[in-house]
């Protein structure tokens, strides 16, 4: 098959119609060499931008609680299982919590993501959250997203009654390799939780993890699931080398494929939320822009265990590029404020080339 211009629109025109690309297609966009990325971002940005316009959703979240999670996962430093150096704490106060929700707001973020470590939440645990949701939704005008772990019906009934937006629980990766990066529960405990979730009328968000050995056909798999669950956000994430987490040697994870990744799910999710999430800086690297075409959503102010690029150097790159958020504050204005805050422009201004950069032959 001839990969001309014709053949990368005819990616766009049946994503755009609701048409299923072919498993043959799935896997040459992930494994082709002939494919040529700028015409395949192009392909894919008329997707989001057909869905989404020039939007970007930007996300902030909060550990409420952070570690000692009883649960054996190999990619998270918050397991039972890694020897990370985290800063581990139960839960943060109600008072604590609602105000990061008023800095999220604040900051431009569209939704606020509060995380919870363990297991499953008790039921007093998931009282709280509901009590906070309400709290958060009555004072400020940002939608709220909880990942608390496994969670049934009752629990899910309970959050969509408090108000919540959507919950989050990731499949990480596909269901024939959950058993090698997780024992202690299963790939059927993550999709239950989801479809209580979707049941309960909350809007699903679940993603994946990107370099754990998968293969192109378990990835296709992924976003196709994701696509049968009508999964509303989908965060792609790209395994991030933690010291002391079992599993930290990142597979195939150059800029174009993580690029192709998110092409993907784009293509299989036209009309879902496509977010660049945790590992974007590290492995997109110089090429890190880029992924603003095929994903419209990112987190600012860092991730679940590591941190990210600043507030300001977020900001400045979606600008840059031409986006904008979905905010009630623009990404000009909250560039401003952050400048403000830091004094100066803190560009460097160029040096003047010195006579050994002007004669570099001398000895």
């Amino acid at each position: 098959m001839k990969m001309d211009k014709q053949w990368y629109q005819s990616l766009a025109e049946e994503s755009m119609g609701g048409q299923l690309l072919s498993q043959e297609t799935c896997l040459q966009l992930l494994t082709d060499s002939r494919i040529e990325l700028l015409s395949l971002l192009d392909a894919a940005y008329a997707v989001r931008k057909h869905f989404h316009g020039r939007e970007v959703t930007v996300h902030i979240i909060n550990n409420v609680s952070n570690g000692r999670c009883s649960e054996d996962c190999n990619y998270c430093p918050q397991s039972k299982g890694s020897s990370a150096e985290i800063v581990a704490y139960t839960e943060k106060t109600e008072q604590e919590i609602v105000a990061e929700a008023k800095q999220a707001y604040a900051a431009g973020a569209h939704r606020y993501c509060m995380v919870y470590a363990g297991r499953r939440p008790s039921r007093q645990r998931t009282e709280r959250i509901a009590t906070l949701v309400k709290t958060i939704k009555a004072q400020y005008p940002i939608e709220v997203c909880v990942s608390a772990g496994i969670m049934d019906a009752a629990s899910t009934r309970l959050l969509k009654e408090a108000g919540l937006d959507r919950l989050n629980h990731n499949l990480n990766t596909a269901a024939g390799r959950y058993g090698k990066i997780c024992s202690t529960h299963t790939f059927a405990d993550r999709l239950n939780t989801l479809k209580a979730a979707r049941k309960a009328g909350l809007e699903i968000c679940s993603g994946i993890i990107a370099g754990m050995g998968e293969t192109a056909g378990e990835l296709i798999e992924l976003a196709l699931m994701l696509r049968d669950l009508e999964a509303k956000s989908i965060p792609i994430n790209f395994l991030l080398p933690i010291a002391g987490n079992r599993l930290k040697n990142v597979q195939n994870l150059s800029p174009g494929y993580c690029l192709r990744i998110l092409c993907l799910f784009r293509f299989l999710n036209p009309q879902a939320e496509i977010r660049t999430a945790a590992g974007r800086e590290y492995h997109l690297r110089s090429m890190e822009v880029m992924s603003l075409y095929p994903a419209n959503s990112l987190f600012m102010d860092g991730y679940l265990n590591t941190r990210g690029k600043s507030r300001k150097d977020t900001l400045q790159m979606i600008s840059d590029a031409g986006f904008t958020i979905k905010s009630d504050i623009s990404a000009e204005e909250l560039l401003l404020h952050e400048t403000a805050d830091a004094g100066d422009d803190d560009r460097a201004i160029p040096d003047l080339k010195s006579d050994a950069d002007l004669h570099p032959a001398r000895n």
